[in-house]
């Protein structure tokens, strides 16, 4: 279950982070309501994935992924462009975190 929690904030977080663009500052209300709604529930999960991660792993990869996959979302909704250096460092945010959960006894 750790996991999933861990899964769950790390979508949360980036439903939220993904919406707060929308906000135009915290002026439009919908946009507005679903960034503190996906930030209030991506910090529950992380605290319930916490339980039994420790908190330096679990913070590596939830923030490491959210931040590959934000990238996405704004390349694919936001059209923003993505150069090679900054694809290459997402692979190695990537690789990092597998090597986390393949190679470390940290987080077990």
């Amino acid at each position: 279950m750790t996991y999933l929690y861990l899964l769950c904030a790390i979508v949360a977080e980036v439903v939220a982070t993904s919406a707060l663009r929308a906000t135009n500052g915290f002026t439009n209300l919908l946009p507005s309501i679903i960034v503190v709604v996906g930030y209030a529930a991506a910090f529950y999960f992380l605290s319930l994935t916490l339980r039994t991660l420790p908190v330096g792993i679990a913070y590596a990869i939830w923030s490491g992924l959210g931040i590959v996959l934000i990238s996405i979302v704004g390349w694919v909704v936001y059209k923003q462009a993505l150069d090679l250096p900054a694809m290459v460092g997402m692979g190695l945010i990537i690789a990092g975190v597998i090597v986390i959960n393949a190679f470390s006894r940290a987080g077990h």
